[in-house]
């Protein structure tokens, strides 16, 4: 989606996730048919945008990708881009949930069993040109009759879907790549690049066969650590990397400190104009609260609530059918394959950590429980939708 959220003067909106080639958009409520992959149309539309845009005044463009949501279809471009690297595994691969209650083990998001055929490359996308196949199906087929000649079982399957996965989803981010890469040599070329704050983000985390799992959803590291790189020479030119807890609710308020514009009372961010001049307020929050709630789909997924710290994950998993705590500590479990909840020896931690989820579910009116539509895509909510 490409967005002028100053003047709502020009929208280019994929429905739903959109699709990777060929894609239909709607623009300022009009459906319009596409040719082209789908990443380059948005970087294009972009930059158009930036061109023609009103350059007397200040300009805020939110420029989203459908890269890399699912099924990762790479542009032609970039087929073969890894040479058929074998990845290194993740350790946890082949986790198999022991230390972790049911959640975490009765789940539907597995490299082993949820990964389709689509998913797999073993057919094509949709909407593709007789053109686009040709050269989608040069490169794929061979190498998938290898594959159902070798016929694989086992981890040896994990192992050839994990590295087909990788290929893919490593091969959206390349476009992506070029996308900004395009718009910032843009902001060069025009003189902009040094006023102009440049905030390159993903919505969450996303696990690349950590645990045996693609997609997102968990408290775990892979899928609550958010990609989040932020450019404005002006204030700062030397790179640098913060650990300070932050998160995407404080670019809003960022933007609006950058503006000269005081921030409503009730917004839950925090500026991070001072990070980026290298000064931390003393006061910066030590602790985040996380909450997911979208169940039985997709993925079974079961709602769960906790606190986060620089070293500790405390987390409650509840509904529908389940009712207990873990606590992560990725100092001593980076990868986080076991709870210590019930070790007599962080019996203090978790005290105190539930001192603080209670105040921040307190501090975020989150305590009161949420509404029973909330709770994910329930099969009435799926028909009401038909």
């Amino acid at each position: 989606m490409i967005s002028d959220p100053t003047g709502f003067d020009y929208w280019h909106i994929l429905p739903g996730q959109g699709i990777y080639y060929n894609p239909p958009m709607i623009r300022n409520g009009e459906k319009m048919q596409h040719q082209g992959y789908t990443t380059d149309l948005i970087s294009d539309f972009s930059i158009d945008w930036l061109k023609n845009r009103d350059k007397s005044k200040p300009f805020l463009l939110m420029s989203q990708h459908k890269a890399p949501h699912r099924e990762w279809a790479p542009a032609l471009r970039h087929l073969g881009h890894d040479n058929d690297r074998v990845y290194p595994e993740p350790v946890s691969l082949f986790d198999d949930y022991s230390n972790r209650g049911l959640a975490i083990k009765d789940q539907d998001m597995t490299i082993e069993k949820t990964f389709t055929k689509l998913d797999a490359k073993l057919v094509p996308p949709t909407n593709m040109t007789p053109e686009q196949l040709q050269k989608w199906n040069a490169y794929y087929q061979p190498r998938n009759d290898k594959y159902l000649k070798d016929d694989p079982k086992g981890k040896d399957l994990v192992r050839w879907r994990y590295n087909r996965y990788m290929h893919d989803y490593l091969g959206t981010i390349k476009a992506v790549d070029e996308s900004v890469g395009k718009m910032l040599d843009y902001l060069d070329a025009e003189g902009l690049a040094d006023n102009t704050i440049v905030v390159y983000a993903a919505d969450q985390g996303f696990f690349l066969g950590e645990h045996g799992w693609f997609d997102k959803r968990w408290i775990l590291e892979e899928s609550l650590r958010t990609p989040m790189l932020i450019s404005w020479p002006k204030i700062s030119k030397t790179p640098s990397v913060n650990k300070n807890l932050t998160g995407l609710i404080d670019l809003a308020q960022t933007c609006l400190e950058a503006a000269g514009v005081e921030a409503p009372k009730d917004m839950q961010g925090k500026s991070l104009l001072p990070i980026l001049k290298g000064k931390v307020p003393e006061d910066w929050r030590k602790s985040f609260y996380y909450h997911y709630y979208e169940y039985p789909v997709p993925h079974r997924v079961r709602p769960h609530y906790g606190v986060i710290t620089d070293r500790f994950k405390l987390v409650h998993f509840y509904k529908p059918d389940v009712d207990y705590w873990e606590l992560y500590d990725r100092e001593k479990d980076p990868n986080e394959m076991k709870s210590f909840y019930a070790d007599p020896s962080y019996a203090d931690i978790v005290k105190e950590l539930k001192v603080e989820l209670a105040k921040l579910r307190s501090d975020l009116k989150d305590n009161v429980g949420s509404p029973k539509e909330a709770y994910g895509n329930s099969e009435n909510q799926k028909k009401k939708k038909q």
